[in-house]
C-alpha cells in the first residue's frame, strides 16, 4: 500500500487520546522509537527549505501529564510558514504513529526544559503511548464532535473531499479554517470568528492556528490524491494577523 492510501485510511481510525487509560500494558519498543525517528526524516515537508527536527523524551521530561509514555517535541528553523510546516509533517507522523497502533494527542500547551535542539527551536509536542486494542482507536469518525460542513465550506462540495477534511485535530478543537471553492479553486482561509477562542490564551490562538492550518493541508491533499483529483497547491503568506480570515493555500483543479 503506498503511504498517502495508508495514511489516508488512518484518517478514519485516529483518534485524540485526552487521557491515556485502560490501554494494556504493552510499551513503545525501542526499535520502534528509532523507526519513528527514521521514518519522520522521510516525511514530505510543506515548506522544503525550512530545517526541523524531532526528539522523542519520556513523560516526565515534559509539562504534559495525560498518563503518555513519551512526548515527541517538534523543533524548526523560524522561518516563513514553518508552524504550518510543522502541522503538516507532524500531522504525517500522527498517521504513521496510528497505524502503528499508537495513541496519540496533540498537545499545544506543553512546555519543555530544552528549547533548542540543533539549532532549532521547539515548536509543539505530541504525546504518544501504545494502544493494546485496536477497538479503542476511533469506531465512526463521523460521529465526532465537529462543525458542520456549511461553517467551514462555502461553494459547491467535493465529494470526499469536503466530508472528510473537517475531521482534522486542531488546537483546543478550535478547528480555525474555511475553504470557498470558486470555479476550479479551492482557496483555504485561517480563519477566526469574532469574539471566539475557545480556552486558548488570546496571546497563543494565531501561533497554534497556523499550526492547526497545516494539519488541514494535509488532510486535504491525502484527500484529493485519494479522490484522483489532480491539482497545484499554491501557500500564501500568513504572518499571523488577527483579521477574520487569512488567505494560507489555493488549490488549482486541473481534472
Amino acid at each position: 500500500m503506498k503511504r498517502e492510501e495508508l495514511f489516508y485510511d488512518m484518517i478514519f481510525k485516529r483518534k485524540s487520546f485526552h487521557l491515556f487509560r485502560n490501554i494494556g500494558e504493552e510499551r513503545i519498543s525501542e526499535e520502534e522509537l528509532r523507526e519513528i525517528e527514521e521514518t519522520y526524516k522521510t516525511f514530505v515537508p510543506l515548506c522544503p527549505e525550512i530545517q526541523t527536527a524531532i526528539r522523542i523524551v519520556p513523560s516526565c521530561e515534559t509539562t504534559c501529564k495525560r498518563g503518555q509514555e513519551y512526548c515527541i517535541l517538534l523543533y524548526s528553523e523560524k522561518k516563513e510558514g514553518y508552524l504550518q510546516n510543522i502541522g503538516y509533517l507532524g500531522e504525517q507522523l500522527d498517521l504513521y504513529l496510528v497505524s502503528r497502533n499508537i495513541g496519540t494527542l496533540w498537545f499545544g500547551i506543553g512546555k519543555v526544559e530544552e528549547q533548542l535542539f540543533e539549532g532549532l527551536d521547539f515548536v509543539i509536542m505530541i504525546a504518544i503511548s501504545k494502544i493494546n486494542d485496536e477497538k479503542k482507536f476511533r469506531k465512526d469518525m463521523f460521529k465526532s464532535k465537529r462543525k458542520p460542513l456549511d461553517e467551514i465550506w462555502n461553494g459547491q462540495l467535493v465529494t470526499g473531499v469536503s466530508d472528510v477534511v473537517r475531521f482534522a485535530p486542531s488546537a483546543c478543537n478550535t478547528q480555525p479554517w474555511l475553504v470557498e471553492n470558486i470555479g476550479n479553486e479551492l482557496r483555504v482561509f485561517r480563519y477566526k470568528k469574532p469574539g471566539k477562542r475557545g480556552i486558548m490564551p488570546a496571546v497563543q490562538v494565531s501561533y497554534y492556528n497556523r499550526i492547526d492550518i497545516g494539519i488541514f493541508l494535509c488532510f486535504m491533499d491525502l484527500c484529493l490524491v485519494h479522490e484522483k483529483i489532480v491539482y497545484e497547491r499554491v501557500l500564501h503568506e500568513d504572518l499571523g494577523e488577527e483579521a477574520e480570515k487569512t488567505l494560507t493555500a489555493t488549490y488549482k483543479i486541473k481534472a
